[in-house]
């Protein structure tokens, strides 16, 4: 009995020596796939959402018993993406990048890229969206990019850049020095480390392009950023309105102002950046961006004269008021923030948003109608004759009676940045005049569709309007 007792003691003894060498021989096994090291916050659900697999089949790949009981920096295995290998790490898809730009940035095929990211088309690779990709790729090597002329063979294009073809065809995953499309952006090796980080999807002579706020949002102004080099002429167009390009002050930086509709059903939207380059070679490039909602709430309903709602008199008036935002003077008029246009005090209005009757965006019904409509400015409180001013530095380009609007001001600052004054009981401009901020431009009053004596104040960005208050808040850009 004492013999067989020893020879137990004696095995569990040796088992417990020899038990960290097989588990660790077991952990440096390699795992049968890419795996997430688990965040802080994230759940079992979470992440069986963000690889599009089932909670279930994740929990038993990774012999996961509680799926509520998930150790923070543990590594999981993530179903169906067998032959990969790699921590998955999760970046932004910038504006300027395609599927293959990115497959070549990040030395990923784009088939393994694509069932990564469950991607069915190329509208999903959308400028914001969440990018995974195995970390062992996540450091990108240092590359040149430039684009394909018309009528350029390849051959050409390597010698012009003291490059070997083959290590284009390898740097570019090409089948051959043949398969490769007049105004495709290619890969070229050098470069320095900006270059790693520049937009594969666009020339060369073009540098990072920015997009603030990104999403973008209903009812507000837009900064579209972009880095060129000298002589590069940039253009563009979002929803239906061309983007007008002016430097910034920075060297070698473009910048654009573009407001998004109020009523812009939230999704993804292609934004175009075209323009020609240097040596006269045209370049087009689009991508999906997302635009967000935002909760704009639902005015009471007002009654109003029958005639401002007339579709008869209001279409009219809205295209020749829009008309007058349709030009992007190239003189940045305005300064820094925008001054509220009431003798009002601004720091207490904006703290307190006590001093406005309706905000801009909110959903309007008139005279019984539905909800179809929406407050396109700021109702800014104030008793017949109270003063208006001008927010900022422009032009007058136009002052005079309007039916829906009343005696009506409109302000050039430039840029295709532009403001408008309604319902005034006394306009003190005239169209041509150069006014400065805080000069005094009209009188409140009570003309035009209103239930009582307010300013309406509106400001429009790329011939849409977007929301004042951000104006009075933020210097843009």
């Amino acid at each position: 009995m004492i013999e067989r007792l020893t020879r137990v003691l004696l095995i569990t003894f040796i088992l417990l020596l020899i038990w960290p060498a097989v588990n660790s021989l077991a952990q440096d096994t390699p795992p049968l796939g890419p795996v997430y090291i688990v965040q802080s916050g994230d759940s079992l659900w979470d992440i069986a959402q963000r690889f599009r697999v089932s909670m279930e089949e994740l929990a038993a790949l990774n012999n996961i018993t509680n799926p509520a009981q998930i150790a923070l920096g543990a590594q999981l295995v993530i179903p169906g993406l067998e032959g990969m290998q790699g921590v998955l790490t999760t970046q932004i898809v910038p504006f300027g990048e395609t599927l293959n730009s990115l497959s070549r940035r990040y030395r990923v095929p784009q088939r393994s890229l694509a069932k990564l990211n469950h991607v069915v088309s190329r509208g999903e690779l959308y400028a914001g969206a969440p990018l995974v990709i195995p970390e062992s790729s996540a450091t990108p090597p240092a590359m040149t990019r430039e684009m394909l002329r018309a009528g350029q063979p390849l051959l050409e294009l390597a010698v012009a850049n003291n490059a070997n073809p083959w290590a284009l065809v390898v740097a570019n995953a090409l089948s051959s020095t043949w398969s490769v499309a007049p105004g495709e952006i290619l890969l070229l090796p050098g470069g320095g480390e900006s270059a790693a980080a520049e937009p594969g999807g666009l020339p060369g002579e073009l540098g990072l392009v920015e997009i603030s706020p990104l999403p973008m949002l209903q009812g507000k102004a837009s900064v579209i950023s972009i880095a060129a080099q000298e002589g590069v002429s940039v253009g563009g167009a979002f929803t239906g309105h061309e983007l007008h390009f002016f430097p910034s002050g920075q060297a070698g930086r473009l910048v654009a102002l573009q407001g998004v509709h109020a009523m812009t059903e939230p999704g993804l939207y292609p934004l175009t950046i075209s323009g020609i380059l240097p040596d006269g070679a045209e370049f087009s490039y689009s991508q999906m961006v997302s635009v967000g909602a935002v909760d704009y709430p639902y005015d009471r309903p007002l009654t109003v004269d029958q005639a401002t709602i007339d579709p008869a008199v209001t279409k009219p008036e809205d295209a020749q008021w829009s008309a007058l935002t349709a030009p992007a003077t190239p003189e940045r008029i305005w300064e820094g923030i925008f001054r509220l246009p009431s003798p009002l005090p601004q720091d207490y209005c904006v703290e307190t948003n006590d001093c406005w009757s309706s905000r801009f965006g909110n959903r309007r019904s008139y005279n019984g109608s539905a909800y179809e409509y929406f407050h396109t400015g700021l109702d800014v409180v104030g008793g017949m004759g109270s003063e208006i001013f001008a927010p900022a530095a422009g032009v007058v380009i136009f002052a005079g009676p309007l039916t829906v609007r009343g005696n009506a001001t409109m302000i050039d600052h430039g840029w295709g940045v532009y403001t408008g004054y309604m319902h005034q009981s006394e306009i003190m401009v005239k169209v041509g005049d150069r006014v400065e901020a805080g000069q005094l431009i009209g009188l409140v009053g009570g003309t035009g569709r209103v239930e009582g004596p307010h300013l309406h104040w509106e400001v429009w960005v790329g011939g849409v309007q977007v929301d004042p208050l951000d104006w009075l808040q933020q210097a843009y850009p």
